[in-house]
């Protein structure tokens, strides 16, 4: 077909598989589709698929019927008839059973049945009673057996299928309905036996068939059932022991675990979490199934099928033996040799004796040991506690293997076989293709199955089984062994690839695709031996059901077990189930899961389309296509492509000659006229259609410039129209805006300079304030060096007043005869002075006390005044007690040493002249009076060299906190210097801000002064005035090479009396403290 532009095609999509869509442009062998989920996708002529635009909503229920076959067109159709809850379909002979995960009302009830006996195949809808009709009927007109295959992967719905065809034989067959235990009803009986020992839950399916059977429904001369037969294959064993999330072991386990409360007495057991091959998993029941129900149903098939009350307790009591086999544990006792793990290992391992009515010391030692046979003696071998676990699950799947085959044989030898039945329908329900993320050995079987079935598997001689059992044959051989002789057998093999950096796996190109298979367990799969000492324990055991499944071993057999290959028995069996299918007619029933979720109404197309490819349907389609997959009616003909040549129409001619006519037309060939149809070759049926759609394209195309050109004058006209109005509003609007914004800008502006305005007074008094408290700050701390300098004058003086005292103390002496008279009135001088200077130490307490708010502008001074007269001393005293001498009384000089941290108050001694008179007489005890002062002056002078050592030392240890100090103020002023150029900068942007022109702008007169110089004139710059100025910063060093701008200098308005709070130097000292 020839794709065009708007050709409806399907493109290949990753979610959907398929998805129609229409074609925008070809360029050359690419087209680009949009797609119905609105995506452009870009892909190539060749994988595009026309679209049957004319299909019926509903689907076809035959898809040869469809225009196009194709895969595609198949899934669509599928999707749309499930969506109706048509779940069977028709594609040739094949029947399409899709899974509908819900039970749909009157699909299998007995009206249905009897509307299909008889009908032809294709005169009533697809369903499974057709298919088994058509084999019915070929059976007894033909006089030739028929075999219906029911294929499907796990869940797909394959047993219920099955079902269905051996239930519409027994209606077609079957005897009277008062006849008891009839073959057809124990042929249906047998099934949920079947399934409750054989199915099992896995993750695909809830009620998944773990081996194959074919059930053979023997019929006699006049159609009825007479006998059948039923053989099985491939059992999964190793289902009994090891089961994966959220998988479940076979049922019957859990169905004896839910018997009722004097059974599970009877075999001891308990809640299924309990035992080891059971809680592998935590899946222990399952949605919608009652297990005590299907107990009871289960035994009542039993009884069905001919199995005796005494044959179902011993295989129930197999079943339980099972269980508690699986929780016998094992611990190391030496070096390799086991023993039971504990008290729960060794009572499972009696309950498990008693129900196989075996020795238990024997059992013991069968599962922990094994003997070795050599020429000259039997040597028995203890086995480590992971041997003896592989031995004791190797006994538990012989015997539930034994179990189930005798099931099989006891269900065939009750339903009994016809040996004189020339005729019987097969009836297959076999595992479907398997691919999954682990392949093992069961895989393998599995896919070998359906290739044999689908005819597309040629074994080279030789094959992957025959090297399997010849590696088996080697004790020595390891799967690493058995990968390898496969990569070296089967390199140059079209359908074997070994995968890149594998060492145990190989992957086989199947007819569904790759498969690739893990070798690990491959050898101990196909190894199907009994270990002898498993068979003499079980042989010797008392119950007769149990010894009848392991017969004692013969004389011959060696005692180290017989050999024998799964892999070759399974072959074996395979190769007698071709035989018998190959001497029927076969018909093909392909189950269909719609979605992994086992959910109703999904339907996932990627997951139907590969199931399609395996189960071999789309094989089907393509052998279909080489004839003449496409057929109609000449009226549908007609009444579908007479546009190609519309004359035909105008002719009166006949149908048949009519449809030629269009053929020959268009030039198309190998089709055949039938009587009432005419029959197209695989893509004819596309070629016309494409035709048609091209011949319509364009018709629609001369249509479509007539109306457009109409509508784009309308549209053109009323454009026109309504712009104009458009344009008028708009620009309306627009003069409005305008306006606006005019407005807007002219009350930003005003706005700016307001807040501007405000800003920089802001700064102004922010600068303003900062300045104040920087000033106050300096003069405090100049005032306090001024007051410190004072303080170190006047330890000078009073040391000078010390040594002139000293000088003088020889003079003194000679005059002591005069003053002796005098001392009466000296002591009573001195009393008053000691008492006048405890005053002043009281005063200048209480001024240490007082408040730094209240500080005195002036010195404190302490003034000494003789209140009486004294008679003229000599020249000495007189020289003594001149009034420009400052004295210091001893009291108030160590207070003042002592209490450092307060200012120093200077004690100033104003002495009052001296009578120039003394008597004679009164000069003698004048002296001594004058010898007892000088003595206690040269006491108190002892004392004030010591205290003036004292003072020096104290005085030394303020030097060097005064030299901290100085330091620190250095660190100060660098920050202050700092700051200032920092508030530099602001200034001259303030200023830069002040003096922009502006017509609203009032003038204002200048804040601060910035002034720029060099380093070298900081000399010159000094404070004049009220004004206060400080250097540059000393970062500019002299170690800087290259020359550096000017350093700004601020020169700030001093503050008056009225901005600053307080003229005290107190209050300086406050404010300087407060602000650092």
């Amino acid at each position: 077909m020839e794709i065009t532009v708007g050709s409806h095609v399907w493109v290949e999509d990753q979610e959907l598989a398929w998805v129609d869509g229409v074609v925008t442009s070809v360029n050359g062998n690419e087209a680009e589709v949009e797609t119905i989920n609105g995506n452009q996708v870009t892909t190539k002529l060749s994988k595009l698929y026309p679209k049957d635009m004319e299909a019926p909503d509903t689907g076809v229920d035959d898809m040869t019927k469809l225009s196009y076959l194709h895969e595609p067109a198949v899934l669509h159709n599928l999707a749309t008839r499930y969506g109706i809850k048509e779940i069977y379909t028709y594609c040739g002979n094949i029947l399409i059973a899709i899974n509908p995960f819900q039970a749909i009302s009157h699909l299998y009830d007995t009206e249905l049945m009897d509307s299909y006996k008889g009908a032809q195949l294709g005169d009533r809808s697809p369903h499974v009673f057709a298919i088994t009709d058509v084999a019915y009927r070929a059976m007894n007109n033909e006089g030739k057996s028929n075999s219906i295959l029911v294929s499907g992967e796990s869940g797909a719905g394959k047993t219920e299928t099955t079902k269905m065809v051996m239930r519409y034989l027994a209606y077609l067959g079957g005897h009277a309905a008062a006849e008891a235990r009839t073959v057809e009803r124990k042929v249906l009986e047998s099934n949920p036996v079947l399934e409750a020992f054989g199915n099992a839950k896995t993750v695909r399916n809830n009620n998944s068939s773990r081996f194959g059977k074919f059930v053979e429904i023997q019929f006699d001369a006049c159609g009825q059932i007479s006998g059948a037969a039923i053989r099985t294959y491939l059992l999964e064993k190793s289902r009994v022991c090891q089961i994966s999330e959220p998988e479940r072991n076979y049922h019957c386990f859990y169905l004896l675990c839910a018997a009722p409360p004097k059974e599970i007495e009877k075999y001891k057991l308990g809640d299924p979490k309990s035992f080891h091959y059971l809680n592998q998993s935590s899946c222990y029941e399952l949605v919608g199934v009652d297990d005590s129900h299907d107990y009871l149903a289960t035994k009542k098939a039993m009884d069905i099928v001919g199995i005796s009350v005494e044959e179902q307790d011993a295989i129930f009591r197999i079943v339980a033996a099972i269980l508690h086999l699986g929780n016998i544990a094992f611990a190391l006792e030496g070096e390799d040799s086991s023993v039971l793990e504990d008290d729960k290992a060794k009572f499972h391992l009696q309950v498990t004796a008693e129900l196989l009515m075996c020795d238990l010391e024997a059992l013991e030692t069968a599962l922990c040991k094994r003997n070795m046979v050599t020429p000259e003696e039997v040597i028995k071998r203890s086995l480590d506690p992971l041997g003896a676990a592989i031995s004791r699950d190797g006994l538990a799947k012989t015997i539930y293997a034994r179990l189930f085959d005798w099931l099989v044989k006891k269900i065939n030898v009750s339903i009994g076989q016809d040996p004189d039945s020339k005729c019987l329908i097969g009836v297959l329900d076999i595992y479907g293709f398997e691919s999954f993320k682990t392949s093992s050995f069961e895989q393998f079987c599995i896919n070998f199955t359906n290739e044999k079935l689908q005819q597309h598997f040629n074994q080279k001689p030789g094959g992957i089984i025959s090297l399997l059992d010849e590696t088996c044959m080697f004790p020595k051989s390891t799967h690493e062994t058995f990968a390898q002789k496969l990569y070296q057998t089967f390199k140059d093999h079209k359908r074997f690839v070994k995968p890149k950096l594998a060492r145990t796996e190989f992957t086989i190109v199947h007819y569904a695709g790759e498969v690739q298979y893990q070798c690990d367990q491959f050898l101990d799969k196909n190894k199907d031996y009994i270990v002898p000492e498993h068979q003499e324990l079980l042989s010797t055991s008392k119950c007769s059901f149990i010894a009848s499944l392991f017969p004692s071993l013969n004389a011959e057999t060696p005692k180290s077990g017989k050999f024998s290959s799964i892999g070759s028995r399974f072959k074996l069996q395979l190769q007698q189930l071709m035989d018998i299918l190959n001497s029927t007619e076969p018909h093909y029933i392909r189950c269909i899961k719609p979605n992994s979720d086992l959910r109703p109404e999904i339907f996932e197309n990627v997951s139907v389309l590969q199931q399609l490819r395996s189960g071999g349907v789309l094989e089907a389609i393509r052998v279909k296509c080489e004839g003449y997959p496409t057929n109609r009616i000449f009226s549908e003909f007609l009444e579908r492509f007479s546009i190609l040549v519309p004359e035909v129409l105008k002719e009166n001619v006949e149908e048949n000659v009519a449809c030629k006519s269009i053929m020959e037309k268009v030039g198309l060939s190998n089709y055949q006229i039938g009587k009432t149809k005419i029959f197209l070759r695989a893509g004819q049926m596309a070629e016309l259609d494409g035709r048609k759609a091209k011949l319509l394209g364009e018709s629609a195309k001369v249509i479509q410039k007539q109306v457009r050109s109409r509508i784009a004058r309308k549209c053109y006209v009323r454009i026109q129209t309504a712009s104009i109005c458009i344009q008028t509003v708009l620009r309306g609007q627009l003069a409005c805006e305008s306006l606006k914004f005019r407005k807007r800008t002219a009350a930003a502006v005003k706005i700016q300079k307001s807040a501007r305005r405000k800003s920089a007074s802001r700064k102004y008094t922010n600068i303003k304030s900062s300045a104040i408290v920087v000033q106050t700050g300096i003069r405090a701390m100049v005032a306090r060096n001024e007051f410190r300098s004072k303080m170190q004058n006047h330890s000078a003086t009073i040391q000078a007043a010390t040594e002139e005292e000293e000088k003088d103390s020889g003079k003194e002496e000679e005059d002591i005869g005069k003053e002796e008279k005098d001392n009466g009135k000296e002591e009573k001088d001195v009393g008053k002075e000691e008492k006048d200077v405890g005053k002043e130490e009281k005063d200048s307490g209480k001024e240490v006390e007082e408040p730094e708010d209240k500080e005195p502008e002036k010195q404190p001074t302490v003034e000494v005044q003789e209140k009486e007269e004294l008679p003229d001393p000599p020249v000495a005293v007189l020289e003594q007690n001149k009034p420009d001498k400052t004295y210091v009384s001893p009291d108030k000089e160590q207070e003042v040493t002592e209490e450092s941290n307060e200012p120093y108050h200077i004690v100033e001694e104003i002495s009052s002249p001296i009578q120039d008179v003394l008597t004679a007489e009164e000069l003698p005890s004048e002296v001594e009076q004058l010898k007892v002062l000088l003595i206690g002056e040269k006491k108190r002078a002892d004392e004030y060299q010591k205290k003036h050592a004292e003072a020096q030392e104290l005085s030394e240890q303020r030097r060097k906190k005064l030299e901290e100090t100085e330091k620190k103020v250095h660190q100060l002023q660098e920050s202050l210097n700092r700051l200032l150029f920092s508030m530099s900068e602001q200034f001259s942007q303030l200023k830069t801000i002040l003096q922009t022109p502006s017509s609203s702008k009032p003038a204002s007169p200048p804040i601060a002064r910035v002034d720029y110089f060099d380093n070298s004139d900081n000399s010159d710059a000094s404070s004049t005035g009220s004004d206060f100025a400080f250097p540059a910063s000393g970062r500019d060093s002299a170690n800087n090479s290259c020359p550096r701008p000017k350093a700004p200098q601020v020169h700030v308005k001093d503050a008056t009396a009225t901005e600053i709070t307080g003229t005290a130097d107190s209050d300086k000292e406050g404010a300087f403290d407060d602000y650092f």
